[in-house]
């Protein structure tokens, strides 16, 4: 006989890793999965968690209030880790030089009318003038939101 019972009272602590299922309403989560035996897939970033909001009794589902603010309906069955990530200050840290950027694999952004004719479509002129609307490198209108927005994601089942 093993000598450890697995309990609802590891719920209480923080680190553990186990299904949604076993969780109670309010608790704070991170590493959640997206489907089962997966592994984790969300809330990973540093100082971040995610919320439990209700379980609905019809389906095997979670809802989740992840940290962008969007609730998700997560298998019960998906494993994940109590407590939030540590380091929350991370996003703080100040890059103090454009080398820092560069360590982190960041490449510069360069102004389109900064470029010459065959690099950008608003390249190329006397001084400052760009001449048209903006676009894109490949010519594609990139403001006023016509034609540029990205198709919103109906289903909110992960």
């Amino acid at each position: 006989m093993s000598d450890y019972l697995l309990t609802n009272d590891l719920a209480s602590q923080i680190g553990t890793s186990m299904p949604i299922s076993m969780m109670r309403i309010g608790t704070l989560i991170h590493n959640i999965e997206l489907r089962p035996k997966e592994g984790g897939k969300l809330v990973r970033s540093a100082g971040t968690s995610a919320k439990i909001l209700k379980e609905p009794s019809s389906s095997r589902r979670v809802l989740v209030r992840l940290p962008s603010g969007v609730d998700k309906l997560i298998d019960t069955r998906c494993r994940a880790t109590i407590g939030s990530v540590s380091n929350p200050s991370h996003r703080a840290k100040k890059l103090k030089k454009a080398g820092n950027s560069r360590w982190l694999g960041r490449r510069p952004v360069v102004r389109g009318v900064a470029m010459n004719p065959i690099d950008h479509p608003h390249g190329g002129g006397e001084g400052k003038s760009k001449g048209h609307q903006s676009v894109s490198p490949w010519g594609k209108p990139t403001k006023g939101g016509y034609k540029t927005a990205c198709p919103k994601k109906k289903n909110r089942l992960i």
